[in-house]
C-alpha cells in the first residue's frame, strides 16, 4: 500500500483522505497512519504546489548550473553540496554523472541576479573547478505536469 499511496499523492497531494482510502481499499485511519509514518520516516519530505510562473505578473528567471568540483577527502561531494544548498536562492542540488559533478537549479529576478550568484557566491567556493549556466527559456513539463498546452483552434471551418 505504501508505494501506491506515494504514487498517488506525488501527483495530487491535495487528495482527500476518504478518496485515498477508497482508491487503496483500506480504512481512512489506515491512510492517515501510513502518511504520518511516511512523514516521520522522512520518506515524505514536504508538500508543494506547482505554479506556472509565466502566467503571473512576477518576473522570474530560472537556471540550471552545472558545477565541476574536486571532492573533499573523507566527505566526497556531500560537504560542498551542503554549502551550496544552504543558499536561499538554490532550489535543488543533484549529484550527477557525466562531465559535471553537481547540477543546481535556482531562480532569480533577472539574468544579472543569477549571474551575480554564480560569480560572487558559487565560483569562489573552494573545490569549485568550473561552472556552466543554462537559463531556462520555457518550461513545457515540470514534475510530470504539462505546463504549455497546445493551442487548439476553436474557429469553425467554412468551406465554399
Amino acid at each position: 500500500m505504501r508505494e501506491e499511496l506515494l504514487r498517488i499523492i506525488e501527483k495530487n497531494s491535495r487528495i482527500d483522505l476518504k478518496e485515498l482510502a477508497v482508491i487503496l481499499g483500506v480504512e481512512e485511519i489506515d491512510v492517515a497512519n501510513a502518511l504520518a509514518d511516511l512523514e516521520t520516516e522522512g520518506v515524505i519530505c514536504g508538500y508543494h504546489t506547482l505554479i506556472d510562473w509565466e502566467k503571473t505578473s512576477l518576473e522570474q528567471v530560472s537556471a540550471l548550473i552545472e558545477v565541476r568540483v574536486t571532492p573533499q577527502r573523507g566527505q566526497g561531494f556531500d560537504h560542498i553540496a551542503e554549502r551550496i544548498y544552504k543558499y536561499p536562492e538554490v532550489n535543488a542540488v543533484y549529484l550527477i554523472s557525466g562531465g559535471y559533478d553537481l547540477l543546481i537549479t535556482l531562480e532569480g529576478k533577472s539574468l544579472k541576479e543569477i549571474s551575480a550568484f554564480v560569480s560572487d557566491k558559487l565560483a569562489p567556493l573552494e573545490s569549485i573547478l568550473s561552472t556552466a549556466t543554462h537559463f531556462i527559456l520555457k518550461k513545457y513539463k515540470d514534475h510530470g505536469t504539462v505546463l504549455s498546452k497546445k493551442h487548439v483552434d476553436q474557429r469553425e471551418k467554412i468551406t465554399p
